[in-house]
């Protein structure tokens, strides 16, 4: 049987979806005149029109060779029924609601472990005072210059671009753009337009650490959501006509897949020696710092990494409410070492954001695991010629032929 009726039906109610809440169609590259034709309707209405195209879509027998695109759809529709839920006012646990988008619910963590891994630090960290007022006073040390930053991002992203074309046919008209903005609650965003076209946007309301220079160009970017979405446009709409991809509903399975996979793919497209001497080489120069402290800053950075599952801690807790606003800013300070003004940034993703936050760590871990197990690289990165063709086929082919959360488990 043909799945494009119900992948038609499921785009439209994303559009229709689309309409009471204007950042969940985060791209469309499907058919113009889908869009031109969604019709306003109320959100009971475009309830049971989900839940009757689930009920519908559930009973369908799906051929052998398109099985895996039969669970991504059908996870994908419920995940849409959700999120018209939660539109309609009805709130569920951290937990429930991340299972419900994102086919996933992130591990909990003691204090005790996130204060561990804090203590690791007190060694490293120059000064006196608290670990959390000396990672403050070390950040800011390598903080980027605004007059040096596009010279900083243009050059990583250049070398983001160049690392992935190695292993990934790009189209020969794919291109960005990079614009520098203020008042966003998140530090990067791909706008992906369509036609191997994305808008990248650089938040400029804080300083920008060197450590994120290369993150977000390889995230935002090479091989992260620039390649996530032409990829996806080219090959699964264009050359497959697997019309549900056309669309990406931001609170949803694929947005797990997505931001695991432009974090994992930091590393895949920079492996921490060749980071390492990219940074002392190129990027510290353009950004005025001393190459000499790389190697230590990076050490740092590496404890630091560890604590990333401490955003995950606040957000259940603030959003299960459990703790307030102060509540939240003081532990993102604790755990995650952010100064107040980062602090409170992060808490408005949160806020607008919720469970999403899920998405970066846990889509990391996930995606890192799956592909290396396809890889064969075991538990860790390789140099080797061989070692990197494998993992680099696998990391293609996991967004040619994408997974849910679970999906991934069951399958690495």
């Amino acid at each position: 049987m043909s799945f494009n009726p119900f992948a038609q039906r499921y785009v439209q109610l994303v559009l229709s979806v689309g309409q009471h809440d204007r950042s969940y169609v985060d791209a469309y590259y499907g058919p113009p005149e889908w869009q031109a034709q969604v019709a306003t309707l109320a959100l009971p209405d475009l309830l049971e029109q989900g839940e009757r195209l689930a009920a519908e879509f559930a009973q369908a027998t799906a051929p052998a060779d398109q099985a895996l695109r039969a669970t991504f759809l059908g996870k994908h529709i419920d995940a849409v029924c959700s999120h018209i839920r939660h539109l309609m006012g009805q709130r569920q646990s951290f937990d429930a609601e991340s299972q419900a988008l994102y086919d996933a619910v992130s591990p909990r963590l003691q204090e005790a472990e996130l204060a561990a891994i804090v203590s690791e630090l007190d060694s490293l960290l120059p000064g006196t005072g608290s670990v959390q007022a000396r990672m403050v006073a070390l950040n800011r040390r390598f903080e980027i210059p605004v007059d040096r930053l596009d010279a900083v991002f243009s050059a990583a992203i250049a070398e983001s671009r160049q690392r992935s074309k190695r292993y990934i046919n790009l189209p020969e008209h794919e291109r960005f753009t990079v614009e520098y903005v203020q008042n966003q609650v998140w530090s990067a965003y791909n706008w992906y337009k369509g036609n191997s076209y994305s808008l990248i946007q650089v938040n400029t309301d804080l300083p920008m650490p060197i450590s994120r220079a290369i993150d977000l160009a390889s995230h935002e970017g090479y091989p992260g959501h620039h390649v996530f979405h032409l990829l996806t446009e080219q090959h699964l709409v264009r050359e497959k006509g697997w019309l549900e991809y056309s669309v990406f509903p931001l609170y949803s399975p694929m947005a797990f897949l997505s931001e695991g996979s432009a974090n994992y793919g930091i590393s895949v497209v920079f492996p921490h020696e060749e980071r390492l001497a990219f940074e002392q080489s190129t990027l510290f120069p353009l950004a005025g710092l001393d190459p000499r402290t790389a190697q230590h800053y990076y050490q740092v950075q590496g404890i630091v990494q560890k604590l990333s599952y401490a955003g995950n801690m606040v957000a259940q807790r603030y959003l299960d409410g459990e703790i307030d606003r102060a509540g939240a800013i003081a532990l993102l300070m604790q755990y995650s070492l952010y100064d107040e003004k980062r602090a409170t940034q992060r808490l408005a993703f949160i806020e607008h954001n919720r469970s999403y936050v899920i998405n970066y760590n846990l889509g990391q871990d996930v995606v890192q695991r799956y592909v290396e197990a396809q890889a064969g690289a075991g538990t860790g990165l390789s140099n080797s010629n061989n070692k990197a063709d494998a993992l680099w086929q696998a990391f293609k082919d996991l967004l040619l032929a994408p997974r849910t959360a679970s999906m991934m488990a069951e399958a690495g």
